[in-house]
């Protein structure tokens, strides 16, 4: 053993050599260092561990091969496109929100640009990021003034900690949401500097609970909308009106998380009645927070908006600074709002609304055309179903929406390994599994994507 071990070449001949000069080149000295003494603690730690082919193994035969993969690995780009076909339309593993293209842009516009990010064209001098945005939500939204940060957390974050950092929120204990990412509204609460106030129970919360837990210690009455579950049964809670009074008459703010943001009504769409941002502000909310990449079908942002004066509190605080949105988000959010806006109409432009509003017959040809697009193959069966399609990312909980999916069975390989193939594919393809089948739903699958699809299938098939 300790023979093998001394016939290890230095880490510094094996740099020399020329096999490595040519991957300095490539990946540059330090990358490469690395690779090589890694290479050759595996190699001595085997030698040590006794592993039979250990003794075999020459530095030289295949090794700078070896470096050279483990080098490009490395390098290879781990954020890239996928299409979606699981069914999901607003899916967090996958990006939420895909944007429209007026928004994509925008994007290009402002990323290949200097912009007037945080400059007043007119007088010159140093301008707000707010100021782009601000007036298209409140236009919206009817809110006296808006801001928006980078995420819908920070939203309700920044929220507490300006308006109730060493008070008390008071919240019905049915509306202490968790959503994906361990996102938890009474960990929220306590990191923003505030005290959590319980009232009423899981499944019902009088406004009587509310007053009696108002003192002078409390900060503002906080509601959470419970986008991504419900309770049935026997239940109740206080309207918004009568909370707005209750802390109206106390003089605090009301501050609603909303989670998703939906600007326009979708009941016409046959789907369920999510509140719409202008009648939460009009039934007395002071405040609301919501994010930009779900529902609004934008960028990850987060909105807030409701009363100048709450507003103007958060945004002279230090935490606004620290949460603050990014050029290019805010440039999707800008083009992405303004689409929302006369005489656009927001679900024929809107990828996310595009998908949610599309009749059951326009999926239903979509999924027919990847069939047939996927023909008849040897090993594979190929059948055209009928399924049921979600919003997702917390939003729409109990909303089924109807779909149909191309459901693929493989005579010699698993629905898991069917579907591990077209992961690894040239354009990743992330479908759903059910039944033992791999399910590509056409709700999520674009036009444009139908014919790739079926190309990526067929190539897992061959692979």
């Amino acid at each position: 053993m300790q023979n093998r071990l001394r016939q290890l070449p230095q880490i510094q001949r094996l740099l020399e050599s020329p096999p490595a000069v040519l991957l300095i080149h490539e990946f540059g000295h330090d990358d490469v260092t690395q690779a090589i003494r890694d290479r050759l603690q595996e190699i001595r730690t085997a030698i040590i561990a006794g592993d039979d082919a250990a003794e075999g193994l020459d530095p030289h035969s295949g090794f700078f091969h070896d470096i050279a993969v483990r080098l490009s690995g490395k390098r290879d780009i781990t954020l890239t496109s996928v299409i979606n076909a699981t069914g999901i339309l607003i899916h967090t593993n996958l990006g939420r929100a895909r944007l429209a293209p007026e928004a994509i842009k925008a994007v290009q516009d402002v990323a290949e640009n200097y912009s007037t990010l945080e400059l007043d064209l007119e007088t010159g001098h140093r301008g707000s990021r707010q100021d782009h945005v601000a007036a298209q939500i409140c236009a919206l939204t009817g809110a006296e003034a808006a801001m928006v940060v980078n995420n819908g957390a920070a939203a309700i974050m920044a929220s507490l900690t300006a308006l109730a950092s060493g008070k008390q929120v008071v919240i019905s204990r049915g509306e202490l949401v968790e959503i994906g990412g361990s996102f938890r509204m009474p960990d929220i609460i306590l990191q923003s500097g505030a005290e959590l106030k319980e009232v009423g129970t899981t499944n019902k919360t009088h406004l009587s609970d509310y007053e009696m837990a108002i003192t002078e210690d409390t900060g503002l009455l906080l509601k959470s909308h419970t986008s991504n579950y419900k309770i049935v049964g026997f239940t109740s809670s206080p309207g918004r009106r009568d909370l707005s009074d209750l802390s109206n008459r106390h003089r605090l703010p009301l501050v609603e998380d909303l989670g998703s943001g939906v600007l326009i009504d979708l009941a016409s769409y046959g789907l369920p009645d999510e509140p719409v941002i202008s009648d939460v502000l009009a039934s007395g909310v002071d405040l609301v927070t919501f994010s930009g990449d779900k529902l609004l079908g934008g960028p990850q942002a987060g909105i807030i908006a409701g009363k100048r004066a709450l507003i103007e509190r958060i945004l002279k605080h230090p935490i606004a600074r620290a949460v603050r949105i990014d050029k290019l988000s805010l440039s999707a959010l800008c083009a992405t709002l303004d689409l929302y806006r006369a005489p656009n109409r927001p679900v024929e432009r809107i990828p996310v609304l595009q998908a949610l509003s599309e009749t059951l017959e326009t999926v239903k040809k979509r999924a027919g055309r990847l069939a047939a697009q996927i023909g008849a193959l040897d090993g594979l069966d190929t059948q055209l179903v009928h399924t049921v399609a979600r919003a997702g990312a917390g939003s729409l909980p109990q909303q089924d929406l109807p779909s149909f999916a191309v459901a693929l069975t493989c005579s010699d390989c698993s629905a898991q390994e069917l579907s591990r193939r077209l992961r690894a594919g040239s354009m990743p393809v992330i479908g759903r599994i059910s039944q033992d089948r791999l399910l590509l739903d056409a709700r999520t699958v674009a036009d444009a994507e139908v014919s790739q699809v079926a190309q990526m299938v067929l190539s897992a098939m061959r692979a």
